[in-house]
């Protein structure tokens, strides 16, 4: 699935909102210690997982962000290296423990290229999904393809859209709520996108709005653009705990092989 003009054209068009939306403000605010994606038993067995699959090789994090995955990793042994299009993003990760030891980029996780011989590229927490159109994602795994060593494994963590919660003549779901928080995704049904509005509040009357824009890929859509990058499906699980997925599962790790 090749660019067309249009397509790139849009593409560089979202990158620079992506910057400007990853500003130093968020990432600081963007890690919980503890809680939520950053919960230790969630972390090690993410680590683990693709310490199982790097097989003594070295790793590449597509959208590595503030290293919430790449230091655990790393601290296994792996040698990781990291990309990603946020300046404010990667120095709040250089500026950690270990974070000066892995070998950062900053670029596009469709186009960005750092090198032959990996045996592992991931890319977590439905990153992939924040490129917003079918063309640059499928550009994504092609850019995954051509890092990975023949036999290494591109590695997808991505939300599966539940479509059918969905009431008749409502376009909105509250998909996660917590004390202080909740989100609400809102759907495009025509152009396969959704929105994530966060909102973190206190006792006050105020509350912090962000927002995230994303367009949604269904497993038998990641198999395809997969194919065509000369990648095949190895496994898909639920989670990172390798639990079965099914078609009820919220959330998909699928892991495809380079075949040559």
């Amino acid at each position: 699935m090749a660019w067309d003009e249009a397509a790139r054209a849009a593409h560089q068009a979202q990158l620079t909102e992506e910057k400007a939306r990853w500003d130093a403000e968020t990432a600081r605010r963007y890690d919980t210690p503890g809680e939520g994606m950053f919960e230790p038993g969630l972390l090690q067995a993410t680590a683990g997982f693709l310490y199982s699959l790097a097989g003594g090789g070295k790793a590449l994090e597509l959208a590595v962000g503030t290293g919430r995955v790449a230091l655990p990793l790393a601290e296994l042994g792996v040698e990781v290296h990291g990309q990603d299009l946020s300046p404010a993003m990667l120095a709040r990760l250089r500026g950690k423990p270990g974070g000066q030891g892995l070998r950062l980029a900053l670029g596009d996780m469709a186009t960005h290229f750092m090198g032959e011989g990996y045996a592992l590229v991931y890319v977590v927490f439905n990153s992939i999904s924040n490129l917003l159109s079918q063309q640059a994602q499928a550009a994504c795994f092609r850019n995954a393809a051509r890092h990975l060593r023949p036999g290494g494994h591109f590695v997808v963590e991505n939300f599966v859209p539940q479509l059918r919660h969905l009431p008749p003549g409502i376009n909105a779901l509250v998909t996660m709520s917590s004390p202080g928080y909740f989100c609400v995704d809102s759907y495009d049904l025509l152009h396969q996108r959704l929105v994530s509005h966060h909102f973190h509040f206190g006792e006050g009357q105020e509350a912090r709005l962000f927002r995230s824009p994303h367009r949604y890929l269904w497993p038998a859509e990641m198999d395809l653009m997969a194919s065509q990058a000369g990648l095949s499906l190895a496994q898909r699980h639920a989670d990172w705990h390798k639990a079965p997925f099914t078609a009820d599962s919220a959330s998909q790790v699928a892991v495809y092989v380079r075949d040559r």
